[in-house]
């Protein structure tokens, strides 16, 4: 048996869901993801940037996700995150209001707007919940009344489906549990609560057994971690060079009270760590105050 790709890759992702082919099963994750969300079911949705040859991963900075409009013109986009980018909050209201911005031209009357909905799948957790779908939108805080409706954000973590078992009812679970990688096993009672779903595994296990596929997934794997490593490597660095300079504050505020104590220099830097020099230097700045 050939092994699986993994769907939580977002050039594989793609693949599955964003392509004019499978048009019918972006249209069922939505609706599972809606009802979910108290709202009606859609009946048509158009790929704004359907999947083509020309989406593979040969620019590996490129963003492979997936945009879609509804017959009333809802603004839809969806972005699958196997590697914590951090900053994803903020990030999520910047590709939004890019969404929502590009709708209109200058001049333009802002009637024309229409609803945005940003959809992001990660593969880590980000909120303090233990909720796998959370829904943001405008609301008041005291009353609850919406400002709008034209603002909505899908945050959904793979990471919390850890202790879910295999649901015996259709939804969203069924999905997000397909995406994480549920044993194939469980896939036929997946596809019994959800029977589109039975066509993203038969895409899944096609493009598993396609070797041009397996290389370009294989690339991007590479790409994403090593992205991933950069970023944590920044993130680590960015800590050590904040507890160094912690330390380094805290050695010039003891430097201070000792020299206001008229203690001798040399007794001064054995104290702190800093050097001599480092020592006059502060001496110097406070007496020019």
């Amino acid at each position: 048996m050939v092994e699986l790709l993994d769907a939580r890759n977002d050039f594989i992702f793609k693949k599955i869901f964003g392509s004019e082919n499978n048009k019918d099963v972006l249209l069922a994750f939505l609706n599972s993801t809606f009802m979910e969300a108290g709202e009606p079911p859609l009946t048509e949705i158009v790929l704004m940037n359907p999947y083509t040859d020309k989406d593979a991963p040969a620019d590996k900075q490129s963003i492979l996700d997936i945009k879609a409009k509804t017959a009333e013109g809802k603004r839809i986009n969806i972005e699958m995150q196997l590697f914590n980018p951090y900053n994803m909050e903020k990030r999520t209201l910047f590709y939004w209001s890019e969404m929502y911005y590009h709708q209109i031209q200058k001049g333009d009357d802002y009637s024309q707007l229409k609803k945005c909905v940003t959809i992001n799948i990660l593969n880590y957790s980000c909120l303090p919940n233990d909720r796998h779908h959370n829904v943001f939108r405008l609301r008041e805080d005291h009353t609850g009344i919406p400002l709008n409706n034209d603002l909505e954000i899908h945050v959904m973590e793979l990471t919390k489906l850890e202790e879910q078992a295999v649901p015996l009812t259709g939804g969203l679970i069924n999905w997000l549990l397909f995406l994480k990688g549920v044993e194939q096993p469980n896939w036929e009672v997946l596809t019994m609560n959800e029977p589109m779903l039975k066509k993203a595994m038969d895409t899944l296990e096609f493009l598993s057994q396609d070797a041009a596929t397996r290389m370009e997934y294989d690339a991007r794997m590479k790409y994403l971690r090593d992205e991933a490593s950069r970023m944590n490597g920044a993130k680590a660095e960015g800590r050590a060079e904040g507890r160094a300079e912690g330390e380094r504050n805290k050695a010039e505020a003891m430097v201070r009270e000792l020299l206001a104590l008229g203690v001798e220099t040399s007794i001064i830097v054995r104290a702190s760590g800093l050097s001599e020099q480092e020592v006059l230097s502060l001496k110097s700045q406070m007496g020019r105050h």
